[in-house]
């Protein structure tokens, strides 16, 4: 996904990093709905769409020092942003 939208992909696994232009996002694959964010400057965390808004409700409420995104795959490889950080931030 992030390797067609234009990112340089490196790592493998559930986390790793990707990069374009000036930005880099560390990614993390994840089933649970509570995650660590570490203070990255930028964070996207990529789950199932049924668990997109259960974990975007627990980053809501933990309110991490990271700018971060949810990203919900659905089983046939389609996705949506279920919360991307604000153009001011």
């Amino acid at each position: 996904m992030f390797a067609d939208l234009g990112y340089d992909v490196s790592g493998e696994g559930t986390e790793f990093s990707a990069v374009r232009e000036w930005k880099e996002v560390r990614v993390t694959a994840t089933v649970d709905e509570a995650v660590e964010a570490d203070s990255e400057s930028l964070c996207c965390f990529v789950t199932w769409d049924e668990r997109a808004p259960g974990l975007r409700s627990y980053l809501d409420r933990e309110d991490p020092a990271c700018e971060w995104a949810v990203i919900g795959v659905d089983e046939n490889g389609g996705y949506e942003v279920a919360r991307a950080p604000d153009a001011g931030e």
